[in-house]
């Protein structure tokens, strides 16, 4: 296997986010769609003479033995008894804490590179099921399918969406999942909805007014990029996202996008990109 190859971790988006109910074990189920963009981090996987498992880039903030990576290649080492090592050099390319699912996938690159590089050759399923022992939102970057979500996540029913053009902003705010999830006021009896192919914030998401309310800059976001199109939040933030049908037009926002923030243009793929790159490559 070439060990040049830097490897994909794409992106994800969600078009809608719901907690249906809070489960007696204190687990939210939830309603959401998944669908892929191509802003990626990048992996590259070098082989070792021991069998330790070493992320050799520094990340701030992230301690080598929380990552994400780190921990699935540990796991996947241990559950098929893989006697060989790995340096993963990881290039962070989506924003932290954006709730763009950086990290689990992340994750999911290191589960199906790694499978193939050690010829371990468990099936899908094995790895999404693993995945999911890593977070909620890795199976569906181990499948590389946009998807309808139920459950804790881990309910997997593929969709087709159109591959619209996504803005997406960052205040360079880092919103934990944890205290969102936390908070008091957060809406966890939403209707059940029928499975189908949402559009990009057509059924709104349950952490926008408690991201809104507690991080005034995100806020401000909302109020800019609504005079241009209809903002939504991804996951459980920061980032604020809009979709357009050209990328001109998202180009065109993006030149006006207000100082202190970041703001990122990308295409929306039903197939993850790193799927496409396994398969072809």
């Amino acid at each position: 296997m070439d060990t040049s190859i830097s490897w994909l971790a794409p992106a994800k988006i969600n078009l809608f986010l719901h907690i249906t109910r809070q489960r007696d074990d204190g687990m939210h189920e939830l309603q959401t769609a998944f669908q892929f963009v191509d802003l990626c981090d990048q992996l590259q996987f070098s082989p070792r003479q021991d069998t330790q498992i070493i992320r050799s880039t520094d990340i701030a903030s992230v301690p080598s033995e929380q990552d994400l990576c780190v921990r699935a290649g540990l796991l996947l080492q241990k559950t098929a008894n893989v006697k060989q090592g790995v340096d993963i050099a990881l290039t962070k390319n989506i924003p932290m804490g954006g709730g763009l699912g950086g990290a689990s996938s992340d994750a999911a690159t290191t589960l199906l590179v790694l499978n193939k590089m050690w010829a371990i050759n468990i099936s899908e399923d094995e790895l999404a099921a693993l995945g999911q022992q890593l977070g909620a939102d890795v199976p569906v970057f181990v499948r590389g399918q946009a998807a309808w979500a139920e459950g804790v996540g881990e309910q997997l029913s593929p969709i087709e969406m159109e591959e619209c053009w996504y803005l997406i902003i960052n205040a360079g705010i880092h919103v934990s999942t944890a205290q969102m999830f936390a908070y008091s006021q957060l809406t966890r009896n939403s209707p059940q909805l029928t499975i189908c192919p949402p559009k990009p914030g057509e059924f709104g998401n349950v952490f926008e007014p408690v991201v809104r309310a507690q991080h005034p800059k995100i806020d401000s976001v909302f109020d800019w990029l609504g005079n241009y199109s209809h903002p939504f939040l991804t996951g459980t933030g920061g980032c604020v996202v809009a979709a357009f049908a050209d990328k001109k037009s998202a180009v065109e926002i993006q030149s006006q996008c207000p100082q202190g923030m970041t703001a990122y243009v990308a295409r929306a793929r039903n197939i993850s990109p790193l799927k496409t790159q396994i398969q072809t490559g």
